[in-house]
């Protein structure tokens, strides 16, 4: 079966043309695994969310489960609580923050991609407290208007730190990137999270492995990589 993998829509109701774009994405997806890898949302504050977008959203993912094709989420830095509801509703299952799965023979390592950002050490330090169990336990609990106004701020003091931050820790750490290749004995690996869309091919004890990014999606297009049934992989970017 055809497997699609996107990442880093950040779909905000302020960029509406994006959110229209993907749900046209999923309306002609037929038969095929669809691995969402993290940052679907700019925000997302809770399963119980009602607005416009979150509904809109969920509804088509749901048509698309019940038409066959095969829903995977994995959550980003944006949409960590991501939790049970939003995949019973949408038929999706969960990932892990590292999902090894198999395909046509090879063993292929998916990740949204942020934790192998190791050089960005405060960033690192800040998601193993917002991704705490515990932390996650308390901010659920949260009125849906205070989970809102927490998102925003988090927002706005991501923007104005990665603007002082120097580019080379906002990229993956190579030694991260091999290690992960060691430690899950995978020869391809997938991730997002960087919006740096590329192929990058590395030497691992002797075996040859691939490296895809993932682009963020914008009015420029948005990216997608496809393994068909004859196990070729193609990234490309799809028109909005």
């Amino acid at each position: 079966m055809t497997a699609l993998f996107v990442a880093d829509l950040h779909l905000a109701p302020e960029r509406p043309t994006i959110t229209r774009a993907f749900l046209d994405f999923l309306a002609g997806a037929e038969a095929a695994d669809l691995y969402i890898l993290g940052d679907l949302f700019e925000a997302w504050v809770g399963d119980d969310d009602d607005g416009p977008l979150a509904r809109a959203v969920i509804a088509a993912l749901a048509a698309a489960s019940a038409r066959g094709v095969r829903v995977h989420f994995q959550a980003g830095n944006r949409d960590f609580s991501v939790g049970r509801r939003f995949a019973r509703e949408t038929g999706a299952r969960l990932l892990g923050d590292q999902e090894l799965i198999s395909t046509h023979g090879r063993r292929l390592l998916l990740l949204h991609g942020d934790t192998l950002c190791t050089d960005d050490v405060a960033y690192q330090r800040f998601r193993r407290c917002v991704r705490h169990p515990l932390t996650l336990f308390a901010l659920r609990r949260l009125p849906l208007a205070v989970r809102h106004r927490i998102a925003r701020r988090w927002r706005e003091t991501s923007i104005r730190h990665n603007r002082n931050k120097p580019e080379s820790i906002m990229d993956v750490n190579e030694q991260a990137v091999a290690a992960a290749f060691r430690d899950s004995g995978a020869q391809l690996m997938i991730h997002g999270h960087t919006h740096r869309p590329g192929r990058h091919g590395y030497r691992i004890d002797d075996r040859h492995c691939e490296r895809i990014v993932l682009g963020d999606w914008s009015d420029a297009g948005g990216w997608c990589a496809r393994i068909d049934d004859a196990g070729s992989l193609e990234l490309r970017t799809l028109p909005i």
